[in-house]
């Protein structure tokens, strides 16, 4: 049933997969910062300023869905105790971490021109910077930790609490008087961000995606291989 979880099988695709995606990654990256810089219109009262839109938001998108993937793949080891669960969540949970400390960081930068200040203790900042420390919690465990499943019980109670904080995170801007905006992207609903800006954003955002893929199989690769030479010391 679970033939295609084999870990050589998995190995050749991923393989495959680096290469592929290494093929087309810099292309796209070119032609995203080529609309996001060039082509994309200033903001009537960002100016210039609103282009860190394009790595800020995407950032926090990915930070946002990687945790939520993490969370719901850690009930699926609960539930289900297969090993290549954790595996898949902890190749995703640096990538995660990294991407919403970025979008901590572009977040202050386009603050400061924005609201005057670098850091507001805003409640979707807040939200945010909440959910790294989950990812730092997450990670920590299986580095401190050296009893295998342990580790793995306890990331994955961390990652299912921290789920509550994701739709925080979300509907911050609607629960509270928060510096954001509300969102100007809706998936049922028109959308209030204009189109000449929305498609360089979602260019930007899948060209992140592909960043993400590309790192993550390189470090499953790296987990992969870490089992094989844990299992040969064992023969």
């Amino acid at each position: 049933m679970f033939k295609i979880l084999n870990l050589s099988n998995i190995f050749y695709w991923i393989e495959k997969l680096i290469k592929f995606i290494n093929s087309i990654f810099f292309i796209l990256l070119l032609v995203a910062l080529s609309f996001a810089l060039i082509f994309s219109p200033p903001d009537y009262l960002q100016g210039d300023s609103v282009r860190i839109m394009y790595v800020h938001v995407p950032s926090a998108w990915i930070g946002l869905a990687s945790f939520s993937l993490i969370a719901i793949l850690s009930i699926a080891h609960f539930i289900f105790k297969i090993k290549n669960i954790k595996l898949i969540t902890k190749s995703i949970a640096p990538i995660g971490l990294m991407f919403t400390c970025l979008a901590l960081v572009t977040g202050s930068i386009w603050g400061q021109p924005t609201w005057g200040t670098w850091w507001a203790w805003d409640a979707r900042i807040t939200s945010m910077l909440i959910l790294a420390l989950f990812y730092i919690g997450f990670i920590s465990t299986h580095k401190f930790i050296s009893d295998e499943n342990k580790a793995n019980k306890i990331s994955s109670i961390i990652a299912i609490i921290g789920l509550i904080n994701i739709p925080i995170i979300k509907y911050s801007v609607d629960w509270w008087n928060t510096l954001h905006q509300p969102a100007s992207i809706k998936l049922t609903g028109e959308s209030s961000i204009h189109s000449s800006m929305l498609m360089p954003l979602l260019l930007m955002f899948f060209v992140l995606i592909l960043y993400c893929a590309l790192i993550f199989l390189m470090k499953y690769k790296t987990e992969i291989i870490r089992i094989k030479k844990k299992n040969l010391k064992r023969l």
